[in-house]
C-alpha cells in the first residue's frame, strides 16, 4: 500500500509515540475516510503542561487544578495531538477506533469514531492557532491520504452540532485546504468567514 514507507501497523513514524490505553477496534470492513480535527488545552488556555498527554494515557491527577474535576475519570484518547510548536504526538494506531468524537454523525454515518482519525490541535475552541500547528496538521494529512482513503476533514463542532463547538471561529480552513490542495469536498463545511491565523 502507497505510503507504508512512514508507517507501521497504523503508527506513523514521524510521530513520537505515546500508546493509550482507551482504544478499541474498528467494525470489521470500515474505511477509514475522515479526519476529525479537535482543540484541546488543558487547563483550558494553558499550553506545554503535558496534561493533555496524561488525559490520554489515564495519568492525568485529577487534584493538580479545579478545571480537572469537571472532567474526573474520563477515559478518553485521540490518534494525534499537535502542539503549539508543531510537535507530533501519536496515542492510538489509525487501524484501531479512539475515543474522541463521542456521539457524532457525518453524512448519514453515527459513531463518527468508526471511521475516523482524531486530532487534537493544543488550542482553545474559538482561538487562533500557530502556524507550526498547521505545517504540521497539513504534512499529518496527506501522509494519512497516503495510507487510508481519506475523503473529509471536518471539525469536531461539524460533526457533533450542538454539543461541541471546537476547533471553532479561530480556525482557518481555507489556509489547511489551500495547504493540502485537495478537491474542496474534501472540505464540506469550509467557510470564508473563518479569520485568518
Amino acid at each position: 500500500m502507497a505510503g507504508d514507507a512512514h508507517w507501521d501497523a497504523g503508527w506513523y513514524r514521524p510521530a513520537q509515540h505515546l500508546a493509550s490505553p482507551n482504544y478499541g477496534p474498528r467494525p470489521e470492513a470500515t474505511a477509514v475516510d475522515v479526519v476529525v480535527v479537535h482543540s484541546i488545552s488543558l487547563p483550558p488556555g494553558e499550553y506545554g503542561t503535558d496534561q493533555v498527554q496524561a488525559l490520554f494515557t489515564n495519568r492525568l491527577d485529577w487534584d493538580a487544578h479545579p478545571y480537572f474535576q469537571s472532567i474526573r475519570g474520563i477515559q478518553v484518547s485521540s490518534h494525534f495531538f499537535i502542539t503549539r510548536l508543531g510537535a507530533l504526538w501519536q496515542f492510538v494506531s489509525c487501524d484501531e477506533r479512539a475515543w474522541h468524537a463521542g456521539v457524532s454523525e457525518f453524512q448519514g454515518r453515527n459513531q463518527c469514531n468508526d471511521f475516523s482519525i482524531g486530532v487534537e490541535l493544543e488550542g482553545l475552541e474559538g482561538g487562533r492557532f500557530e502556524s507550526a500547528q498547521y505545517t504540521a496538521l497539513a504534512h499529518l494529512c496527506k501522509a494519512l491520504r497516503q495510507r487510508y482513503p481519506i475523503s473529509a476533514v471536518v471539525g469536531h463542532e461539524h460533526i457533533a452540532p450542538g454539543r461541541k463547538q471546537d476547533p471553532g471561529a479561530g480556525f482557518d480552513w481555507a489556509r489547511l485546504a489551500q495547504s493540502v490542495a485537495w478537491e474542496p469536498q474534501a472540505f464540506p463545511f469550509l467557510s470564508g468567514e473563518n479569520p485568518k491565523a
